[in-house]
């Protein structure tokens, strides 16, 4: 009990200095963290609404547009953030009580945090541009989430580890990744892709996560194609390889 408690402090305390970090120490740095995704919600929508009279779901292409940005936005503002966490936080480990995977466990609190503030609030004006209110099915919303999460946290896990120790390795990371935007379903629907197509998108653990958020959103919305038992075994298989890696590179976190 002592450790958990000596680590439950650590974490507070690391979530504290990253809050101040990274939105304290710049100017709008709280407002940034808002401007960012509704500025990509807004220009998807112009786009689309210049080229097609309603979207693939209901009849609001921001509300469309940003169920699909947001729910990217929980795995990839997360795996962006968390793949720095222990380098970021390198000087900090000269410290016995401050382990590796305490600074990843505070930025994975902190950005998880964030992002929930930051959708709650985008939807809320949204909802509030609305004619009709919006039908919310929280369980669908709160799982996407979680299961993005998990997916940024297995590979950030890993790549702590990976980065520092192989830096080609990192090159090749983020081309192979930055294409995941275009895969995702963001401003799509898979299960409306023709055959192969389909299939090809729906390899992507992304796309499901995508189809199970808007599923909170659009009652509606059948999302064929979606296997909650893909999404979890990639998820929870990312996570074990992850902590596999990260749990024996001892070494290599605290850079010795």
């Amino acid at each position: 009990m002592y450790y958990l408690t000596t680590h439950i402090r650590v974490v507070a305390a690391l979530v504290v200095r990253e809050t101040s970090t990274r939105f304290g120490s710049k100017p709008g740095g709280y407002i940034w963290a808002f401007l960012d995704p509704a500025s990509h919600i807004a220009f998807l929508s112009l786009i689309f609404m210049a080229i097609a009279h309603t979207p693939a779901l209901g009849a609001s292409f921001p509300l469309f547009f940003a169920t699909g940005y947001i729910a990217y936005q929980f795995y990839q503002a997360m795996a962006g953030y968390l793949n720095s966490a222990v380098n970021g936080n390198r000087a900090l480990l000269s410290y016995p009580n401050v382990a590796p995977i305490d600074t990843v466990l505070a930025r994975y609190i902190l950005q998880l945090g964030t992002t929930a503030v930051v959708a709650f609030c985008v939807f809320t004006a949204i909802g509030l541009s609305l004619k009709t209110p919006l039908t919310i099915e929280w369980p669908y919303i709160i799982e996407a989430a979680f299961a993005a999460s998990l997916l940024a946290l297995g590979n950030a896990l890993a790549n702590n580890v990976l980065f520092p120790k192989y830096p080609l390795y990192e090159k090749f990371f983020e081309i192979v990744t930055r294409p995941l935007f275009l895969v995702s379903g963001v401003f799509y629907l898979p299960d409306s892709l023709p055959h192969p197509a389909q299939e090809v998108i729906l390899l992507n653990p992304l796309a499901h996560v995508v189809m199970l958020f808007r599923k909170g959103f659009y009652p509606e919305y059948r999302a064929i194609g979606y296997d909650a038992g893909y999404l979890y075994g990639i998820a929870f298989s990312l996570l074990f390889g992850g902590l596999l890696i990260f749990t024996s590179s001892g070494k290599v976190l605290r850079g010795r």
